[in-house]
């Protein structure tokens, strides 16, 4: 990332000589950067546009997408094309008002990615472990108020960095140049960076790993059928409920591939930075740094191609938003099935299935 994360002035110090980043490093850092940065600006804008243009779409688990969404195009704006600047220059050439500007957006959309991960697998273990409760806790206009309550508290918190960064003149022996650096010495940040690791890494993860594991229990001891047989309305209400049953188990795949994505690419840099708190002298190869860059850029990347994998509903949607695809969008199911063996006996008993609600992607 740019800004003040990696970046490390000794005071006090000969700089020595200055050597410009390799050719190779250049090519390599620019392209891939690049690549990434515009796969995941094109995808993340077209989930955006596929939830706010198809009414079918508009679903509380879409809406904590479209955070999700927002928040990846915030990383790879902010953090993202900045780096391929620095790889070409060597400095920072965005001025003081970039330094802070930039360096704040980059954690707005780190912190903010990391709760709209959270709030999702919440309401997802709620939809399915709790469908009576969801049917009041998982609606719409809840979903929008946490995802605004979200952003509004993130946004507050990440005005600290506003004054903890600030440019640099590094002089060296042969050149002075421009950085975005700490304010003061970095032993100060280490309370703000493991706060950082503990409530937008080690929590959203724990809380994640203990949910999917009770929804994983819940659909274990409670499997839907799925090869119903014959004409009658059990057997019919056993085939909805199948066919529904395919939609959770793709949907909750999804999700959760999403935060294991989310906890293998952020694992290196935030390794980095907890590794370097304990160092005298930080470790800054230049090449694992862009390694690390390029896990971040591609977990804010690579959600849509995932929608897209995974989900029908959100592949139609991509293809009609392109124009390469039918014009007209599949009819949305007019029911959701929620998955308890207590609904799942009502419903089999012949009770209607319209007072059932679960978001759906």
């Amino acid at each position: 990332l740019q800004g003040p994360n990696d970046t490390s002035v000794p005071d006090n110090q000969t700089l020595g000589v200055w050597t410009d980043y390799s050719v190779e490093y250049k090519v390599v850092s620019v392209f891939l950067v690049s690549l990434i940065c515009g796969v995941g600006i094109v995808g993340n804008v077209m989930v955006i546009l596929v939830v706010l243009t198809t009414k079918h779409m508009r679903t509380p688990t879409n809406c904590y997408l479209v955070s999700l969404a927002a928040a990846d195009l915030m990383v790879l704006t902010a953090a993202g094309l900045p780096n391929i600047s620095d790889a070409l220059c060597g400095q920072w050439v965005y001025g003081y008002a970039g330094c802070l500007g930039i360096t704040y957006f980059q954690y707005l959309g780190i912190n903010a990615s990391s709760c709209s991960i959270t709030a999702f697998t919440v309401e997802r273990y709620i939809a399915i472990c709790h469908p009576i409760k969801a049917q009041f806790l998982c609606t719409l206009s809840r979903a929008k108020k946490i995802i605004m309550l979200v952003w509004a508290l993130t946004s507050v918190y990440c005005v600290m960095w506003l004054f903890l960064s600030d440019t640099k003149k590094l002089v060296y022996d042969n050149v002075a140049l421009l950085t975005c650096a700490y304010k003061v010495s970095r032993s100060h940040y280490l309370p703000i960076y493991f706060t950082d690791f503990a409530v937008f890494y080690v929590l959203p993860l724990m809380l994640a790993t203990v949910l999917y594991g009770l929804i994983a229990r819940i659909l274990f001891l409670n499997p839907l059928p799925s090869d119903p047989k014959g004409g009658s309305k059990k057997d019919w209400s056993n085939c909805v409920l199948s066919k529904a049953s395919a939609r959770f188990r793709i949907r909750k795949r999804m999700l959760a591939v999403v935060v294991i994505l989310f906890a293998l690419l952020w694992m290196p840099y935030r390794t980095l930075v907890v590794v370097n708190s304990f160092l005298g002298k930080p470790y800054l190869d230049t090449w694992f740094l862009l390694f690390c860059r390029l896990c971040i850029y591609l977990n804010s990347a690579i959600n849509p191609v995932i929608y897209n994998a995974m989900s029908q509903k959100f592949r139609t949607a991509f293809k009609k938003l392109c124009h390469c695809g039918p014009q007209r969008m599949e009819k949305p199911a007019s029911y959701s099935v929620a998955l308890t063996y207590s609904v799942i006996k009502e419903t089999s008993n012949g009770e209607s299935e319209h007072h059932l609600h679960t978001p759906h992607v």
